[in-house]
Formats: structure tokens, C-alpha cells, sequence
């Protein structure tokens, strides 16, 4: 038994300092100040980079909330003084870099990821909360739609989505405004779950009348996973079931009923990934239209981070908890594992792959000379150059660490 265990520890100190290498990787190639002022940071989003991405000419907001989440990850993970005041800075510089409020942002999305990581930040004791991710909250809240009775994508905007109203239910049940948080994914349930369990993109309201964007998106379902599993977590806490007390009489049944539902939902999902969004062995893949660069770099990544949530928090009350758990953590070692033997090395830091099962490209030649004429021409656009493919990579491997050292416990 010692013998195995210490295998164990092993591995899950393996992954975490694999979760190190990624960090080190990013703020090596893309961190760098704001306009040069002190005390601000945030992530360049290409390398290498042209002039304009050094300047921060186009501004990739919600790449940014990312970035810090995943900074997030590395400080609860290894807390160092260095973790805060990183990210402190990354928080002035994305306050800086708006010119403005947070909230003059249109899109309903990008402002509900940066809520959610500012106040995973707050709950854990690495930043304070403000008047300013107060009134990105309370901006949230005014954006639904009285109609509707959900988040439209963008502000003067008929179309419906997951990508806005996933995050922003998974931020107010995680902030106590519970009852909220279900009516944005009640609606999702009712009108955007396709028989296998997965959940579609949104409702796009047109003259003749609704139209449903059948597209699978891998994040999509993430932040429904996340959103579902904090509702049910939330539900039982309410009525005095302990994350893992089991529902063993009618009773707890009765009292866990509205749990419940939510449950079975996480339970279908993580079933329909394997089926439908996994190789046989269990890596994640990337939908034909779902890009592997820009913003669907991130898509895989996010699915894992709320992939690691159900196999660390998912109660065990249950054989078929039990199950969900471990599916999900076999999808995210598994394709870990394969995102790591596919990475480019350079400096000693890895380079991941847009497409998990695939090695990665190099960004840029190193003066070699291209290697064709079209990428001479720049016909040829590498995703590994894109922050978006970083991080997620980054955030693929703070999953891995984090179930890995769950499953050593």
C-alpha cells in the first residue's frame, strides 16, 4: 500500500510541475507591462509578436480574464508571493488597458468570465473586491433580457446563446444569487439539449420566428458542467446534505430532489463528450467548425476546467457519481497526457498543440526559411502562435494537477 501511494504523489507532483512549465512558458513569451507602466501586466496575444500585439492594439478582453484565471490556478496551487503580485498587476492592466468602465464592453460573455475570475480571486484571498467588479455583476444582471428571461449575447442583440448565459449562471450561483442562476440554465435545458445530452449554441430570434444554432461548441458544454454542478452543490447546502452524504432514504430524496436534476444533467453531458467529443482513448477533440485558433483556442480548455470540477467536487453519493467522476477524469488525463507527448519544446518550455491528438508547429522559423511558398507569402497562419492555444493548453494541465492530487488522496 505505501509503495503504492508513493506512485501516486509522484504522478500528481509530475502534472503540477508540468502546470508550472506551461505558466513559465506563457509569462515567458507573451507577459510583458502595459504601455510600459509599472505595476501592470497582461499576455501579448501572439508569439512572437507584431508591433500591434505589443501595443495592445486589438484589445482580446476576454483572453485576458483567462489568462488570469488560469494565474488564478498556479497561485492556489503554489501560493508564492510572486503569484499575487502578478496577478494584482494583470488585473490593474486589464482595468487600464479598457479606457473605461468595464462594463462599456457589448458582450455579455467576455464580461461574465472576467466576474467569475476576479471573484474565484476575491474568495481565495489574492485580490479585493470593488466598486468596479461590483457593478460588472449588477451590469450582468440588468443585461437580461425581460422577455426572454436570459442574457442576449451583445448588448441590441436578438441572439440567445450559451457562451453568455453558461458563465453568467455559473457566477451567480457561485455569488448567492441562486434562483437567478437557474433561470438561465433552466432555459438552456428547455430549449438547447440535443437527444445525445449535449447542449447546442443558442436561439437566434428572427422575423419568422426562433432559430436554433445547432453548432456543438466544446466550451459550451463546459460552462453548463461548471454551472450545473455549482447549482447542485448550492441546492444541497440548502437543505443541509453535505457534499458527500449520500441520498439514502426518501427522505434526502425528497430533499435533494431539485439537486438532483441538475446532477443527472452533468451526468449526461460528461457521458455525451466521450461519445461524441472524445477519441476512443479519451482525448478531447475540436468540432470540424470549431476552430483551433483566435477565440476557439480556448473552447477545449475550458471544458477541461469545469471537466476537473465534476471529477474533484461531483458528490459520491451515488454509483453512477462515481462513474460521471471517473469519465471525467480519464477525459482530462488522457488528454493531457497526449497534449504533453504532442508539444514542441524551445528554451526548455513546451509549445502545445491547437489540436490535442496532433503535434504542435512551431510559431515562427528561427530564421530557417519557410518551409513552403505559401507560408512565405503568409498564406499560412500557425494556431500555435496564439495566446487563446497557449493558455488553454495551461489550463488543460492545471486540470490534470488538480485531479491528479484529488486521486492521490
Amino acid at each position: 500500500m505505501r509503495k503504492v501511494k508513493v506512485v501516486e504523489e509522484t504522478a500528481a507532483e509530475t502534472w503540477s510541475h508540468r502546470a508550472d512549465l506551461a505558466q513559465s512558458a506563457v509569462q515567458e513569451r507573451h507577459a510583458s507591462r502595459l504601455w510600459g507602466l509599472p505595476k501592470t501586466n497582461l499576455a501579448v496575444v501572439t508569439w512572437p509578436p507584431g508591433s500591434k500585439d505589443r501595443l495592445y492594439w486589438h484589445w482580446h478582453y476576454w483572453w485576458q480574464a483567462h489568462y488570469l484565471d488560469c494565474q488564478i490556478d498556479a497561485a492556489i496551487r503554489r501560493p508564492t508571493k510572486t503569484h499575487k503580485r502578478v496577478l494584482k498587476d494583470t488585473l490593474r492592466g486589464i482595468q487600464r488597458r479598457n479606457l473605461g468602465k468595464l462594463t462599456k464592453n457589448k458582450y455579455y460573455d467576455d464580461k461574465a468570465w472576467l466576474a467569475l475570475a476576479w471573484n474565484r480571486a476575491v474568495d481565495e484571498g489574492l485580490a479585493r473586491r470593488t466598486k468596479a467588479l461590483d457593478a460588472l455583476e449588477f451590469d450582468l444582471l440588468a443585461g437580461i433580457d425581460p422577455v426572454m428571461g436570459v442574457l442576449p449575447w451583445r448588448t441590441e442583440e436578438t441572439f440567445y446563446n450559451v457562451p453568455s448565459n453558461g458563465p453568467a449562471a455559473l457566477l451567480f450561483a457561485r455569488t448567492g444569487r441562486l434562483d437567478k442562476a437557474r433561470e438561465l440554465l433552466d432555459w438552456t435545458f428547455d430549449n438547447l439539449v440535443t437527444e445525445s445530452g449535449l447542449v447546442q449554441d443558442g436561439i437566434r430570434m428572427r422575423m419568422h420566428g426562433p432559430e436554433v444554432v445547432d453548432k456543438l461548441y466544446t466550451y459550451n458544454q463546459g460552462t453548463v458542467l461548471g454551472a450545473s454542478l455549482e447549482i447542485a452543490l448550492a441546492l444541497r447546502a440548502d437543505v443541509g446534505l453535505r457534499d458527500d452524504e449520500p441520498i439514502d432514504s426518501f427522505a434526502y430524496s425528497k430533499r435533494a430532489d431539485d439537486s438532483v436534476f441538475y446532477i443527472t444533467h452533468i451526468r449526461a453531458i460528461v457521458e455525451a463528450i466521450v461519445l461524441h467529443m472524445a477519441t476512443p482513448q479519451g482525448v478531447i477533440l475540436n468540432k470540424p467548425y470549431e476552430s483551433g485558433d483566435g477565440d476557439g483556442g480556448l473552447f477545449k480548455g475550458i471544458l477541461a476546467r469545469y471537466l476537473a470540477d465534476v471529477a474533484v467536487r461531483l458528490p459520491e453519493d451515488s454509483r453512477q457519481n462515481i462513474a460521471t467522476k471517473k469519465i471525467a477524469s480519464r477525459l482530462i488525463m488522457a488528454s493531457a497526457e497526449s497534449l504533453w507527448s504532442h508539444r514542441l519544446e524551445v528554451d526548455g518550455l513546451p509549445i502545445f498543440s491547437a489540436r490535442w491528438t496532433e503535434d504542435a508547429r512551431l510559431p515562427h522559423n528561427y530564421g530557417l526559411g519557410p518551409s513552403s511558398l505559401s507560408e512565405a507569402v503568409g498564406l499560412v497562419r500557425i494556431d500555435e502562435r496564439d495566446l487563446s492555444v497557449q493558455l488553454s493548453g495551461w489550463m488543460l494541465l492545471e486540470a490534470a494537477a488538480r485531479v491528479a492530487a484529488a486521486n492521490s488522496q
